[in-house]
């Protein structure tokens, strides 16, 4: 049986390919889910919910910009009018801006919170009560391993992901006994189309990279879709307030 059979999703940053949130989407989709698929490049949107028909799935595209809060609203009200109810919440959108803290800007910093933290506060927000109303959910929340660890240039980012990990422990403590869980995963170093631009510019970086990896090798967009996909099934029911890191062992060193 499918994983997520007759589940209602929502997907935010679901654009990009080879991307996190378009991977996840897929996933969902092909394990039984209705997705909707949000991002602010509408385009995108609509080319991942395309795919996901064309395989037999059933997908919603919505242009959405995560940080405004009566976009949050709408998306869900057309998610809920859509399907009839709304069971998880992927927070997966995000940016990073690599600069020192010389460098950075107090326009860069706000920004990197705005689309990283906040952002998941609003979609959260609004998408408690409509998973109340569907006797309960699962909310995942993309942080990152510079949300775990210190790493040089990406203090801002840094900022924000940690603030999605705390955030998303202290909602698991208050929704626990309301049947609705909420966990966060920590990418590592994942071959996402960002990370294949890099390359191709400095391929000397990407040795660099992989040789600082135990596995000795990037992660690909499927191993993150797979813990969410745990996440967001009732395989999960007893997991909540729990941060799931996927980086080839990364942060174990």
């Amino acid at each position: 049986m499918p994983r997520v059979k007759d589940k209602v999703a929502i997907v935010t940053g679901a654009a990009s390919v080879p991307g996190l949130g378009n991977e996840i989407a897929r996933t969902l989709a092909r394990e039984g889910a209705s997705v909707v698929v949000s991002d602010i490049d509408e385009a995108g949107a609509r080319a991942c919910a395309e795919t996901i028909e064309k395989n037999g799935g059933k997908a919603l595209a919505l242009k959405q910009d995560v940080t405004d809060e009566a976009a949050w609203a709408a998306t869900v009200d057309k998610a809920v009018a859509a399907y009839g109810r709304l069971d998880i919440l992927v927070n997966n959108a995000g940016i990073a801006v690599l600069r020192t803290l010389e460098q950075m800007t107090l326009a860069d910093f706000e920004r990197q919170i705005d689309v990283n933290l906040t952002s998941v506060f609003l979609g959260t927000k609004y998408a408690v009560p409509a998973m109340l109303k569907s006797g309960g959910g699962s909310i995942v929340n993309l942080s990152s391993v510079a949300g775990l660890v210190g790493i040089p240039g990406v203090s801002a980012y840094a900022a924000s992901k940690a603030g999605v990990r705390l955030f998303s422990k202290a909602i698991a403590m208050e929704y626990a006994q309301r049947n609705i869980r909420c966990n966060s995963v920590h990418p590592g170093v994942i071959l996402t189309n960002m990370q294949q631009v890099a390359i191709e510019d400095n391929p000397e970086q990407y040795e660099a990279i992989n040789n600082s990896i135990p596995m000795k090798h990037m992660g690909e967009p499927a191993d993150i879709a797979n813990c969410v996909l745990y996440l967001a099934s009732d395989e999960s029911k007893y997991v909540t307030g729990a941060e799931f890191v996927v980086d080839g062992g990364l942060t174990a060193q």
